[in-house]
C-alpha cells in the first residue's frame, strides 16, 4: 500500500499540471478566437503592412510568439498560432524570431489585397542608381526600422566618390528616418541638406492624435547614442526629436516641398516651392500617407479646412464637421466630442462603419445617443463656406453652422512619382 502511495503521488501531481495546462489553454483558445471573430465581422481581416504568416504543419503552439508581440496580434487557437488582429500588426518581426521552430515568415500583402512596395537593395538603393529609399515609403514603419535604414543608407552613399554637385545628398522629408539619416549625414561630414514639406518635425508621428502612446524599442542614433524608449507618447517622442534637433541643428528645412526630382548628368536636381537643389543622390525618407486625399468640393480651400485632429482642444466651443469612415475619423470625431461646448459632426458616404475597431463603432453609437455627435452616412460634401457647410444627404441638401472641417480620408501614395523617376515598384500579395 505504500509503495502504491509513492507512486501515484507524482502521477497525481503530473496529472494536475496537465489539467490546469489544458484548462488555460482551452481558456486562451477561446479568447483568441473571441477576438478573431470580431475582426472578421469588422472587416478587419487585412493587415496594413510587414506582418507574420504561420506555417502550421510545423507550429507546435508554445506561444512564444504571442507573448513577444506587444500589439497583441497573435493569439493561439486549437494549438496553433493565428493572426487574430490584423488591423494591430505594426510588422517589428519579434514574433518570427521569437518561434523557436521557425514556422513564421514575414510577408507583405494578402492574396486579396496586394502592398506596392518600391524595389530596394540591401543597402536601400533602388533601381535607379543614386536614388534611396529608406523609412515607411519601403514597407517598413516602425521606428526603429527607420532609423536603422535612414543611417545604412547615407552610410552607403558617404563610401561613394564625390561628383561635381554642391551636394552629395538631398534628404527627403524629416521624419524618424530622416533625422536619422540627417545625423549620419553630419557625422560623415557629408554635404547635404535635408527638405520636409511639414512645417514640424516628426514624419507620420506627428499626425497621431494628442497623447497617443507609440510603440518604439532602443534606436541607436549617429552622435546621440543609444535612446532607450519602448512605449512613450507622442508628445514624449516629439520632445526626444525636438531636443536632438536643438543639440546637434542638422540641416533641415521645414515647409519646404519637393515638386519635381529631376536626373541629371552625374546626379539630380531637386525642385522645391522654395528653390532647387543638385545633388550625386537623394534619400527619399517620405511616409506612405502621401498627400492628403482631398473631396474636391468648392471652398475647400479656405484656412478652416484641415486633414488631421493634432489638438481637439483648439475647436473647443465651435461647430466642426469630421468628413471619413475609417478608424481616424471617428476618432477625431470622439476627441472632439469631449470638448466642452463642441458641435461635432460627422459625415461619411458609406451606409455603415464596416471597416473600424468594433470599439471605436460602439463609442460612436454612444456619443450618439448621448446626443455629442450627430452621425450623419449616406452623405457628402457639397460645398464648403466660411461659416456654413452643405451636405447632401439622399434628395436632401443640409446647410450646418461650422467654423472647421477635418477631412480624414487617407491619403494618396507618391506611387506614381516614384514609377515617373524610374523606380519600380512591386505588388506584394502575402510574399
Amino acid at each position: 500500500m505504500t509503495d502504491l502511495i509513492f507512486y501515484m503521488f507524482p502521477a497525481l501531481l503530473v496529472g494536475a499540471a496537465l489539467y490546469f495546462h489544458l484548462r488555460a489553454a482551452r481558456g486562451a483558445t477561446v479568447r483568441a478566437a473571441e477576438v478573431l471573430k470580431e475582426a472578421e465581422e469588422s472587416g478587419l481581416t487585412e493587415p496594413p503592412s510587414l506582418h507574420p504568416v504561420v506555417d502550421l504543419s510545423v507550429c507546435m503552439g508554445s506561444g512564444a510568439c504571442v507573448k513577444s508581440c506587444p500589439e497583441k496580434a497573435l493569439g493561439v487557437i486549437k494549438g496553433k498560432a493565428v493572426l487574430i488582429n490584423p488591423t494591430h500588426c505594426i510588422g517589428h518581426g519579434a514574433c518570427a524570431s521569437a518561434c523557436p521552430v521557425g514556422a513564421i515568415r514575414l510577408v507583405f500583402g494578402t492574396a486579396k489585397r496586394g502592398i506596392e512596395i518600391p524595389q530596394v537593395k540591401s543597402d536601400f538603393e533602388t533601381n535607379v542608381p543614386g536614388i534611396f529609399i529608406a523609412g515607411e515609403l519601403g514597407g517598413m514603419g516602425l521606428i526603429r526600422n527607420a532609423v536603422r535604414q535612414g543611417v545604412a543608407a547615407v552610410r552607403t552613399i558617404a563610401t561613394r566618390p564625390r561628383g561635381a554637385n554642391p551636394l552629395d545628398v538631398v534628404i527627403i522629408g524629416a521624419g524618424p528616418a530622416g533625422i536619422s539619416a540627417s545625423l549620419a549625414a553630419e557625422e560623415q561630414k557629408l554635404r547635404y541638406v535635408t527638405i520636409e514639406q511639414e512645417d514640424s518635425l516628426g514624419g507620420t508621428t506627428y499626425h497621431y492624435p494628442r497623447n497617443k502612446l507609440v510603440m518604439t524599442a532602443p534606436m541607436q542614433l549617429p552622435l546621440v547614442g543609444e535612446i532607450k524608449v519602448r512605449e512613450v507618447s507622442k508628445e514624449a517622442l516629439m520632445e526626444i526629436w525636438q531636443g536632438i534637433l536643438d543639440r546637434f541643428q542638422p540641416k533641415i528645412h521645414f515647409g519646404e516641398r519637393m515638386e519635381e526630382l529631376i536626373p541629371q548628368a552625374g546626379g539630380f536636381t531637386v525642385r522645391t516651392n522654395r528653390g532647387s537643389y543638385q545633388a550625386n543622390s537623394v534619400l527619399l525618407a517620405i511616409g506612405r500617407r502621401g498627400t492628403p486625399r482631398k473631396l474636391g468640393a468648392p471652398g475647400e480651400d479656405q484656412p478652416k479646412v484641415v486633414y488631421r485632429l493634432i489638438d481637439p482642444e483648439q475647436y473647443r466651443g465651435t461647430h466642426v464637421l469630421v468628413v471619413g469612415g475609417g478608424d481616424s475619423a471617428l476618432e477625431a470625431a470622439l476627441d472632439l466630442s469631449r470638448e466642452p461646448g463642441t458641435t461635432v459632426t460627422l459625415s461619411y458616404r458609406g451606409s455603415a462603419f464596416g471597416r473600424v475597431k468594433p470599439k471605436n463603432r460602439t463609442l460612436i453609437d454612444t456619443a450618439e445617443a448621448e446626443g455629442r455627435i450627430t452621425v450623419m452616412l449616406e452623405s457628402q460634401v457639397t460645398a464648403i463656406h466660411a461659416d456654413h457647410v452643405v451636405l447632401q444627404q439622399g434628395d436632401t441638401a443640409h446647410t450646418l453652422p461650422n467654423q472647421h472641417v477635418i477631412i480624414c480620408a487617407g491619403g494618396e501614395l507618391p506611387t506614381p512619382m516614384l514609377k515617373k523617376i524610374g523606380v519600380q515598384v512591386e505588388a506584394h500579395y502575402g510574399n
